[in-house]
């Protein structure tokens, strides 16, 4: 299918932080010819996906494939890993979505909250957990509201260094992270790592993905009440037949197959160091235009920026001048951050020449302003 004849709508590139910029060719592998989810053709196609999943969680470990978002994850990490005490640590509007989750659930929880775009830091984990009584940890790897990167992979050895600490869960949101910066699901030692297909994996949305470690498994497995559609004991035991227990979305199977390919083909440092290049590319654009961050030095996020409209421009007209020229980056999010920041992504397929683009045409607008 051609670019012109793929639907009357006009195409506008999105510098959002997801759903992300799709490549064609990605759209297309959807085309294939449907089969069964429980025909050898679809259990061949899970098969050639699984280690290729695999690689990008940096473990050994079977990767769960759901058709949801990757907020059925957080409720299905709540349901099966904790039956004592949940600490949610939030720092932007997404962490603090977790936090309603695990409440909606039932789940007895504490809140360790910050400034929302600061880090989440191990020793804050590390003073809250010395109170004693938790069983799991919620964190966002990559807050998507605020831009702001937390260090998992210190978060993690500090939780471990605790007397009771291999008795903690310890499950990561890695949605607009996972693919785009940098996380190793087995030499971290992390529980859980969720994410979702529309964000830096650039895919249609509908899928989402989840790492269980041994530890969390045999956990679930004295759980109550893990619910049904999102049982880590089902689904695994599914996933060891390359099945899942309900029918996937497997026109995006087909799609997640190819782009997983090509993300082989790039490798996984050299997509991460094109990541960097682009979220350098665009704090240095945003310095030289006198904006400030809203993440601290050191923790911005390898695959969005989000940027403190202390210039007072109007991002909805920007937006508006932007879409004619065939591009949208994306407002601030939440009632907190909405109109007081904006969002440039740079994750998934966009390469640094995208940026370029989009940072000219943003210079366009503010030397009419």
């Amino acid at each position: 299918m051609s670019d012109s004849t793929r639907n009357s709508s006009k195409h506008i590139k999105l510098f959002i932080p997801g759903p992300t910029e799709v490549r064609p060719e990605i759209l297309d592998a959807q085309a294939a010819w449907m089969v069964g989810h429980r025909m050898p053709e679809c259990i061949d196609l899970v098969g050639r996906i699984q280690p290729k999943l695999q690689k990008v969680f940096a473990t050994n470990r079977r990767i769960l494939i759901s058709a949801s978002s990757g907020t059925g994850f957080w409720e299905g990490a709540v349901r099966n890993c904790t039956d004592k005490k949940v600490l949610n640590c939030v720092n932007g509007a997404f962490s603090d979505r977790w936090r309603d989750v695990t409440e909606l659930n039932g789940k007895e929880n504490e809140v360790l909250e910050v400034e929302w775009g600061q880090p989440i830091l191990p020793e804050m984990i590390v003073e809250r957990l010395s109170k004693g009584g938790f069983d799991a940890v919620t964190v966002v790897h990559n807050e998507t509201s605020a831009g702001v990167e937390s260090p998992i992979k210190e978060i993690a050895e500090a939780i471990r260094s605790l007397p009771d600490g291999n008795d903690i869960m310890i499950m990561v949101d890695s949605v607009s992270g996972l693919s785009g910066a940098r996380l190793e699901f087995d030499a971290w030692d992390l529980d859980v790592v969720l994410t979702s297909s529309q964000k830096a994996f650039a895919l249609p949305a509908g899928l989402a993905f989840c790492a269980v470690s041994e530890r969390a498994m045999a956990k679930a497995a004295t759980v109550k009440n893990r619910g049904y559609y999102f049982d880590f004991i089902s689904l695994d035991k599914s996933m060891a037949k390359n099945q899942t227990p309900a029918t996937p979305a497997i026109s995006l199977l087909f799609a997640l197959d190819r782009q997983l390919d090509d993300m082989m083909a790039e490798g996984m440092d050299g997509r991460f160091a094109r990541h960097l290049v682009m979220r350098d590319m665009t704090i240095a654009w945003a310095k030289s235009h006198g904006f400030e961050l809203l993440a601290p030095e050191g923790y911005e996020s390898p695959t969005v920026t989000c940027i403190k409209n202390n210039k007072g421009i109007d991002i909805s007209a920007l937006n508006n001048f932007l879409r004619e020229r065939g591009m949208i980056l994306s407002n601030g999010y939440g009632s907190r951050l909405k109109n007081v920041t904006f969002r440039i992504a740079h994750m998934g397929d966009l390469q640094p020449s995208d940026m370029e683009e989009l940072f000219s045409n943003v210079d366009d607008y503010l030397a009419q302003q």
